[in-house]
């Protein structure tokens, strides 16, 4: 009874910390996954108010968070890689297929300086690029502050 109030406890105080306007989520080692998945978490963390601190990889639809949360809301570590690549699902043998559908919706939601920076590089395609950086700080402040980090 008594592990059963703590763990309720423990969850009701990460819940109220993750709500709160002062919250922040840390990116590192995401790989990405389901375009869905991504765009209703970051809804939801736009929606909540919360910082984003990017501090290691965040590659394929993890990159999304560059289009929902706003730009002044997310900062970038030195340890930041971006990676972005075209869109694919799993074929009828499991080997992945092109999706034109999820490309131009990961696309959508790029902002403008992002596929202004895709483009340069020659578009989406299934070889990843990789944002680091001088370039990803020239578009994102570093994290500095303690007000960032907590």
């Amino acid at each position: 009874m008594r592990v059963r109030a703590t763990l309720i406890g423990a969850a009701f105080l990460f819940t109220t910390t993750i709500t709160g306007a002062s919250a922040t989520m840390r990116i590192s080692d995401d790989i990405g996954g389901r375009i869905g998945a991504y765009v209703d978490q970051y809804s939801q963390v736009r929606n909540s108010g919360e910082r984003v601190v990017i501090d290691g990889a965040c590659l394929s639809a993890c990159t999304l968070v560059l289009g929902i949360v706003p730009r002044n809301r997310i900062c970038v570590t030195r340890r930041a890689t971006l990676g972005f690549h075209a869109a694919w699902m799993p074929g009828p043998n499991g080997k992945p297929v092109p999706s034109a559908v999820g490309t131009q919706a990961l696309w959508d939601m790029y902002p403008s300086h992002v596929r202004q920076w895709i483009n340069a590089r020659g578009g989406l395609s299934a070889k990843m690029m990789f944002l680091r950086g001088r370039e990803l700080m020239a578009m994102y402040p570093e994290c500095r502050d303690d007000d960032w980090m907590r």
